[in-house]
């Protein structure tokens, strides 16, 4: 059968064929199969960090070098399940079957049978994503109900996003001053936003540093004046001004010239491209990450990254894409705050008692991220147990993944998952059996999602 092959390839000097039945119920490292996404704004073929972490977990994996590889999906989410490898069924199903693997603080907190509160992904973005925001939980009910096959969740979806790469992204609204020089020194912009409501902007800037109201307010009057101006004044102005950025023929203003070119370049003549004058332009270095909580305006811009958010596939889009876009339901449910973008920045917490992880906690009760990266002169590592069930995904490195309820060991390749039961403690070794120990360890780089209740 399929489950025996695959536990004879994973374990071949231990497996007993006729005993493998009885192992299955208390297996409690389950290696998984996930899914891909291949929507158009990821990373064409071999480029792509989620194309490379695919080919590495999955030897008859393919890479298409003309197919644009965007998400790695790890979870119970019913739009793409990861699959437990040796039963070859949805791993919400063995999750149902056996909950004690869930944990009981799931069970009793989440609804649903055997779904995880997460869903955990790997992101490589090519081109923008749309200008977008998720919903809190009240309005994703009510946009469920109402529209379900555009909201197919009735659940928010706070996110992190933790940069793998060099990770770009539009996040927040701008300090109000810098929002009031682009309106003062980009006459283009000024003209989509409307002169009258652009000089109010301007005019209450000293007012509003002290009055968060009137900050937004103004705003808020401001960008939904933007997101639905004219179309036809849209085209005439975002050309003017694309033009003047590639020239170089502007005497004040910042244009976020290369910015500006490169949207537009992607999405011609759309709105969005305006957006860089409201949103912060963020760039993460690897290991930095962003908390995205519901109401707030972002757009990914290029990168890799790891994700996690509460199991939702929500998004409500305003620009920069071809998609459905909801630009009055997006300018209503936003949170109209400025901020810098140093401030939006989500640190990672070391950990006193393991100098090797790093947790990021956000302020939701769904999950929680660490990031694990074991020095290859290490050797050894204990993965602590948790009170709920995580998944783990091996970023880089090989080593050996000690599987005590099968009594034997797995090799950690790049690109690995595995699902991790509560209540469970998993060793692990830099060295890897197939290379033996006279072979030189390397690093290992390991994410850990799980709920953080």
């Amino acid at each position: 059968m399929l489950e025996d092959a695959y536990l004879l390839q994973c374990f071949p000097e231990t497996h007993n064929i006729t005993l493998s039945y009885q192992y299955y119920s208390k297996q409690e490292v389950v290696p998984l199969e996930c899914a891909i996404q291949t929507y158009a704004w990821g990373k064409v073929g071999k480029k792509s960090k989620v194309a490379q972490l695919a080919k590495g977990s999955n030897p008859n994996f393919s890479i298409n070098d003309e197919l644009t590889y965007a998400e790695l999906w790890m979870g119970t989410h019913p739009k793409a399940p990861s699959i437990h490898k040796a039963r070859n069924i949805p791993l919400s199903d063995w999750l149902k079957a056996y909950p004690e693997f869930l944990g009981e603080k799931i069970t009793k907190r989440f609804p649903g049978e055997g779904e995880l509160p997460f869903l955990f992904k790997v992101l490589s973005v090519g081109q923008s994503l749309s200008i977008q925001a998720h919903p809190d939980k009240e309005l994703a009910e009510k946009l469920h109900k109402e529209k379900p096959d555009l909201y197919p969740d009735a659940n928010h979806k706070p996110e992190i996003a933790i940069a793998l790469t060099g990770f770009e992204a539009l996040c927040g609204f701008k300090p109000y001053n810098e929002i009031a020089e682009s309106l003062t020194q980009i006459p283009e912009l000024q003209a989509v936003v409307g002169s009258e409501l652009a000089d109010k902007f301007k005019d209450d800037a000293a007012e509003a540093a002290s009055s968060p109201n009137l900050l937004a307010v103004n705003l808020k009057m401001a960008f939904t004046a933007l997101m639905t101006c004219d179309v036809t004044a849209l085209h005439i102005q975002l050309k003017n001004l694309v033009q003047r950025a590639t020239t170089g023929k502007h005497s004040a203003g910042n244009l976020q010239s290369e910015l500006l070119i490169r949207l537009n370049s992607q999405f011609p003549g759309d709105v969005g491209c305006f957006a860089i004058y409201f949103l912060n332009h963020i760039t993460l270095s690897p290991g930095e990450a962003i908390f995205l909580d519901a109401g707030l305006p972002h757009a990914y811009l290029s990168g890799d990254c790891i994700e996690c958010m509460a199991c939702s596939d929500n998004v409500v889009r305003a620009g920069l894409t071809p998609k459905f876009k909801d630009i009055p339901l997006l300018c209503s449910m936003l949170k109209y705050e400025c901020k810098t973008s140093r401030t939006l920045l989500f640190p990672g917490v070391k950990d006193p008692n393991d100098a090797m992880r790093i947790t990021f906690n956000p302020p939701v009760p769904e999950f929680s991220v660490d990031r694990i990266k074991v020095s290859g002169s290490a050797r050894f590592y204990t993965l602590k147990a948790l009170d709920s069930g995580s998944i783990l995904i091996f970023i880089e490195g090989n080593g050996t993944l000690d599987i005590p309820a099968l009594e034997t060991k797995c090799d950690i390749w790049t690109g690995l998952v595995v699902y991790v039961s509560a209540f469970h403690e998993v060793n692990m070794s830099t060295y890897p059996r197939s290379v033996g120990a006279a072979a030189a360890p390397r690093d290992l780089v390991m994410f850990r999602a799980y709920c953080s209740l």
